[in-house]
């Protein structure tokens, strides 16, 4: 079988100052990826998003998001906008607490 690239799909997007973009996006993007933990650093100038999927004992950095601190901002907000949309749909979202044990995501028994 022969590897063929990923299609690509187009997606519409306002930006801020009214104009429309353009956005291209693989297939491959819009399946999205699982991740069970993440880290936020930041320098003055940039914020670091990592996202690992944890299945002790290993683990692995699936993605990588630097931002500037305005747009670090802006997703922080739009986060939790959404989370409140959200809850008043769904009813309160608990915090998932800090696992204690290592055990990390989900556990089969």
């Amino acid at each position: 079988m022969q590897n063929q690239p990923d299609s690509h799909q187009h997606h519409d997007h306002q930006h801020q100052d009214g104009q429309k973009m353009h956005m291209k996006v693989t297939d491959e993007v819009l399946k999205g990826r699982y991740s069970n933990m993440a880290q936020v650093s930041h320098t003055k100038e940039e914020f670091v998003l990592d996202f690992f999927l944890a299945h002790p004992p290993a683990g692995q950095l699936l993605d990588r998001i630097i931002l500037s601190p305005g747009h670090m901002k802006r997703l922080a907000n739009a986060l939790k906008e959404n989370l409140e949309r959200y809850e008043k749909s769904f009813g309160k979202v608990e915090e998932a607490q800090i696992p204690t044990d290592g055990n990390i995501g989900f556990k089969a028994e």
